[in-house]
């Protein structure tokens, strides 16, 4: 493995979505980056000239890592209230204020660092070009020999219940699963609306409007909430391929029409 992949990989190993550190520019935006994520979904406009193509489909590419964060990173209008402080400063679902005494109930075993049922969470599905085999964070999207892949993620945002019939995060974990040929997750949330598909960049509390990822990624954020219950999640985070256990921070939304594409 030569040094620069290594020091690539160990900057990205620990950060999801966070991609190489680069010097802030200053001014109102970073200048002579591609467009930036997250967003909101519900504004199509976009002013960034840098182009490039989207990924294939999930489908046709190599899942390499599942992650989550808390509070919704995107913005919809679904989920379009700020809450919370800090780097966990992001929107939550509407259907959060509306629960019932029994999904706000604590569960007896909770294995998810700093979440509680009440919560809205975005999981983030990665998937690589690389011929990639998922593990801990973005590092595992990349190879030796696929030092710049192709990166689409698919997104969906969570409110977490205390209810066995809510939606169980087991259905959409990994657990070795292949399909024609590519690592993939055993299946992703439908019936939360037609994903809106953008071209963006990593994610993640050390970036905003001053400085910007560099890598590429295509979107694939679904417009709608869904319940989840978290002793399915807690379990995940108890054991999953990914070492993760808790929520990762959200990069403050993104508005400047400069820093953003157009969604067709």
């Amino acid at each position: 493995m030569t040094f620069q992949l290594k020091l690539l990989k160990s900057l990205l190993v620990c950060s999801p979505m966070l991609a190489l550190p680069v010097q802030a520019n200053q001014g109102e935006y970073c200048q002579g980056f591609g467009p930036q994520a997250p967003r909101d979904i519900d504004q199509l406009a976009g002013e960034n000239q840098r182009v490039f193509s989207l990924a294939p489909q999930s489908t046709q590419m190599n899942l390499c890592n599942i992650h989550f964060h808390a509070q919704a990173e995107h913005k919809a209008a679904a989920f379009s209230k700020l809450i919370g402080e800090g780097e966990h400063a992001g929107y939550q679902c509407d259907i959060a204020t509306n629960l019932t005494a029994a999904e706000l109930a604590p569960p007896k075993v909770n294995h998810c660092k700093g979440l509680k049922p009440g919560d809205t969470v975005e999981i983030h599905w990665v998937h690589s070009s690389c011929n990639a085999k998922p593990g801990p964070g973005l590092g595992a999207c990349l190879t030796e020999q696929c030092a710049n892949p192709n990166l689409r993620v698919e997104t969906q945002v969570f409110t977490l219940v205390n209810d066995a019939g809510a939606l169980n995060f087991n259905d959409f974990d990994y657990d070795g699963y292949q399909a024609d040929g590519y690592h993939q997750p055993k299946a992703l949330p439908t019936d939360t609306g037609t994903p809106v598909e953008y071209l963006g960049s990593t994610t993640g509390p050390k970036y905003n409007q001053q400085q910007c990822s560099s890598l590429q990624v295509s979107w694939s954020v679904r417009p709608q909430c869904a319940k989840l219950d978290i002793n399915s999640l807690s379990q995940w985070c108890a054991n999953n391929e990914f070492a993760e256990d808790h929520a990762h921070g959200v990069r403050k939304l993104v508005v400047h029409p400069k820093l953003l594409s157009p969604i067709n």
